[in-house]
């Protein structure tokens, strides 16, 4: 980052599944292990898309099996939610109005 302190959201939920915020520059220990937990999170969300796939062309799978698949995937999405979130409040604002996407050049 540059420098400046901001608030970034973590990916992981405190105590009764409140947010977790970390006023940091991004570079501090917490930064990092914030980094590698949303990096463990995005793995885990891909191999459960790839374990969903399989699953859904296995016509053996039992209720029971695609419950669980159903609700590990929730959590996961849950995860992956929040990191795009927090990602995206770390995102460099830009000096267009977010319903102007042309910019400038679009007003007459």
């Amino acid at each position: 980052m540059d420098g400046i302190n901001t608030t970034r959201l973590l990916p992981w939920a405190g105590s009764e599944g409140k947010r977790c915020y970390l006023v940091t520059d991004g570079t501090g220990y917490l930064s990092r292990v914030a980094d590698n937990i949303e990096s463990v999170q995005l793995g885990m969300a891909d191999d459960l898309l790839g374990h969903a796939a399989d699953m859904l062309t296995d016509h053996r799978a039992t209720a029971a099996q695609l419950r669980f698949l159903l609700a590990r995937m929730s959590e996961a999405l849950t995860d992956v939610h929040r990191i795009a979130e927090s990602r995206g409040a770390r995102l460099p604002v830009s000096g267009y109005n977010s319903l102007d996407i042309e910019g400038p050049a679009s007003q007459t």
